[in-house]
Parts: C-alpha cells; sequence; structure tokens
C-alpha cells in the first residue's frame, strides 16, 4: 500500500466522518475526561494568574481558620487551616510574580 494522497472520494468520505465525529459532544467529552495521566499537568500550576479579590478572600479565610484553631483548638478547624493556608501563600506568590513582570 503506498502512502500517497487519498483518492477524492475516499478524502471526501473521510472529512464527513470526521466533522461527524467533531459535533458529537459527548464522544468529545469522553475523549478529554477519560484519558488517564501518569503525571500531573505542571504547566496549568505555573500559569495560574489569581484575582486580587481570590487572595484576599484566601487570606481572610486562612486568618479566620487560624483564629478559630487557636481559641477553640478544634482539629477540624486546625487541618481546614493547615489546607487553606498553603494555598493562599501560592496565591500571593502567583500575584506577586504578576505584578512584578515586566
Amino acid at each position: 500500500m503506498t502512502t500517497g494522497r487519498l483518492p477524492d472520494h475516499e478524502q471526501r468520505i473521510l472529512n464527513e466522518m470526521e466533522r461527524a465525529l467533531r459535533r458529537d459532544r459527548r464522544l468529545d467529552r469522553r475523549l478529554r475526561t477519560g484519558r488517564l495521566r501518569r503525571r500531573p499537568d505542571l504547566s496549568r500550576v505555573t500559569h495560574y494568574r489569581p484575582h486580587v479579590l481570590t487572595v484576599i478572600l484566601l487570606l481572610a479565610v486562612s486568618i479566620a481558620l487560624m483564629v478559630t484553631g487557636i481559641v477553640t483548638s478544634r482539629p477540624a478547624a486546625i487541618w481546614t487551616f493547615a489546607a487553606v493556608w498553603p494555598l493562599a501563600l501560592f496565591a500571593l506568590f502567583r500575584l506577586l510574580c504578576r505584578w512584578t513582570e515586566p
């Protein structure tokens, strides 16, 4: 079999099949969500650009959880603070990096 160009009628059939597959939203969703990645995609993390309000909200929630954890000594408040605090710091760091870019 040669690796040359397909005959015109076969190329038209192939193009029609590709168009029909592109229009199938259910298939597209299955193909996108069905992929198993061996490693997490870190490019999404490095391109994260938080808004100022997001950072302010994360920091306010973190401080409120810290105060609640100190006052009540409840493990749930302490563990929630431990989960939210690094996210707030990361968002703050990315915001500062965005502001200092030339």
